[in-house]
């Protein structure tokens, strides 16, 4: 959770005692801006002033996000949770957008402790001097929906939990009837964008919400967090690098969790490490390396891995051990990889070895990237493109390449994928969250550290596990090119009669395309789910053929280069 600042408010958030007020201000705040932006990237370019969006997008989205920080400050709830959200979309929001909103981490005011504690009392139906022997009124960390206080269990307890020092986490009181009306809200903002055929032909706004809303009624239910914390220690039963705090289930319920205090040194504090012996060098693979176990072996991960959440704590060393550990909190938001993106992500892993560039498109279709009807003709030949040029090369050949031949295939990259309908699958966004963190607080722990060496064991173990039904994917291929093939003469036979009747539909994709994008905006979250597909399909394959792993990490480069110049640039 994030670290404290002092209370200046009594309520949970500005406008909690007036829920219409606070829907109506959440409505009007979503409204100017869209109006805004539609006037300056949808109108001024159509009447030939688009130079005018350009000199002015820079300032209008660092006002945006100051004005949005004030109002997610002053309301708290949601909007707290929306803007942390879009602080850690480095990779498809501009920098002057994400720089402004990440105090949000650390900006959420405490709630006075005489609320907190009736809240408490209600939920246990006791005085708390019956139900812990002592509560520190002051907390030791606040977030959007709860925080966080000390204690000291009762005799009793201590006796059948072995536990003494714990952790009593509070929901902020009203909590429930904020989230109610965000959602309300968020849910009215979601229809608007539907109507935009700019963002429906990109995402299902309403579904996305939707997703959100679960999301948030799973992180204020305490009892389903403390699930989520057993799980998570049965997935690491026996692993030594890793902590995970038990559960007091009898002083708990699902707005209060009891857990054992396992306050230590936060992951990121160098200076902290260091002072008790352990080198923050070591830790960054350490943790990388947890991380992935988590996404490519459990297929159950912490979907928020930030840096408040994780605690390196020292441990008494074994012969040959080692002297620490990494400790999870805050189960509220996890993930998990489903047997369609596993599969997926295995199609890919098959496509990229055979270096096969319009079986890897499909597996990006597979994957739920690309809906069901894109026309990927292009993009299959800018894969295609890729694995000829690059494909064979070594690594002192990939060094001598001309940087100005890959900033040009990268732009034609990104002309491709930006003319591709692309929807947003809610897990795969959690992979690309949660590789985005981890990666963000290796390179704190270490700048030199190289992400993709932790990924490799994983990578090669994902490709091994699957290798036993690649003969399965032979088979299926070999039955619908014989399918095809039994199907051929007909298929000629009828396409010369519709020739002959002159009825022959002849399309344009091409030409459509260039006409489409000129009221188009940028694609950057597509560039984003491109180079995540081609990083996780470099790292897989790295395992068995180094120089076509080590391209096709590299080529994500490039669409994750397009996506930034564009969050920089605009449409």
């Amino acid at each position: 959770m994030p670290s404290v600042r002092p209370a200046y408010s009594t309520s949970s958030g500005a406008g909690a005692g007036d829920t219409k007020a606070r829907y109506r201000r959440i409505l009007r705040f979503a409204a100017w801006n869209l109006a805004v932006t539609w006037w300056f990237e949808l109108f001024l370019p159509r009447v030939g002033l688009a130079r005018v969006a350009e000199r002015t997008r820079a300032k209008r989205m660092q006002r945006f996000a100051r004005r949005f920080h004030d109002l997610a400050v002053e309301l708290g709830g949601l909007m707290i949770k929306v803007g942390q959200f879009l602080s850690s979309r480095l990779d498809v929001l501009p920098p002057e957008i994400t720089k402004e909103l990440e105090g949000l981490q650390d900006e959420v005011p405490a709630v006075p402790f005489p609320a907190i504690r009736a809240l408490a009392e209600a939920e246990f139906g006791a005085p708390l001097e019956r139900v812990f022997d002592w509560v520190d009124e002051t907390p030791i960390a606040a977030a959007s929906l709860g925080q966080a206080h000390r204690a000291r269990l009762l005799p009793a307890d201590i006796a059948d939990t072995g536990l003494q020092n714990v952790v009593v986490k509070v929901q902020r009181p009203g909590i429930e009837a904020i989230v109610d009306v965000d959602l309300a809200a968020l849910r009215k903002v979601g229809g608007w964008l539907s109507h935009i055929r700019l963002v429906s032909r990109r995402a299902d706004m309403p579904a996305l919400v939707e997703e959100f809303a679960l999301t948030s009624f799973e992180e204020i239910d305490y009892l389903h967090e403390a699930a989520n914390s057993v799980r998570f220690a049965e997935d690491f039963a026996g692993d030594v690098r890793v902590g995970v705090p038990q559960v007091v289930w009898e002083r708990s319920t699902r707005r209060v969790l009891t857990l054992e205090d396992v306050t230590a040194i936060k992951i990121t504090d160098a200076e902290g490490l260091r002072a008790a012996g352990i080198d923050p060098a070591d830790v960054a693979p350490v943790f990388a390396s947890v991380m992935f176990e988590q996404l490519f072996t459990n297929g159950f991960f912490h979907a928020d891995p930030h840096p408040g959440n994780i605690f390196v704590t020292p441990v008494p060393a074994e012969a040959g051990g080692q002297p620490w550990k990494l400790t999870f909190i805050d189960f509220g938001m996890m993930g998990e990889v489903t047997a369609s993106t596993r599969s997926g992500l295995r199609k890919l892993l098959i496509a990229a070895a055979a270096r096969d560039g319009k079986g890897l498109v499909a597996a990006i279709r597979d994957v739920g990237v690309l809906v069901p009807s894109a026309d990927t003709v292009e993009l299959e030949r800018a894969m295609t493109h890729l694995f000829g040029r690059f494909g064979g090369m070594g690594f002192a050949e990939l060094r001598d390449v001309d940087p100005r031949e890959f900033r040009d295939f990268g732009l034609e990259f990104g002309d491709v994928v930006r003319s591709l309908p692309f929807q947003l699958p809610e897990n795969f966004l959690l992979i690309i969250r949660t590789m985005s963190l981890t990666s963000g607080v290796c390179s704190s722990l270490n700048e030199k550290f190289n992400l993709w060496d932790s990924v490799e064991p994983f990578a090669a173990q994902l490709l091994k596990d699957e290798r036993g039904n690649i003969a399965q994917d032979v088979g299926r291929q070999a039955l619908d090119i014989a399918s095809v093939t039994l199907g051929l003469p007909r298929r000629v036979d009828f396409l010369l009669t519709r020739l002959d009747e002159g009825s022959l539909p002849v399309a344009t994709p091409r030409l459509e395309r260039q006409v489409a994008r000129l009221d188009r905006s940028s694609r950057r979250a597509a560039s984003a789910l491109v180079f995540a597909g081609l990083v996780i399909a470099g790292a897989v394959v790295r395992a068995d053929d180094a120089v076509l792993g080590t391209v096709l990490m590299i080529a994500s480069v490039l669409p994750l280069l397009h996506g930034l110049w564009v969050g920089r640039r605009g449409v």
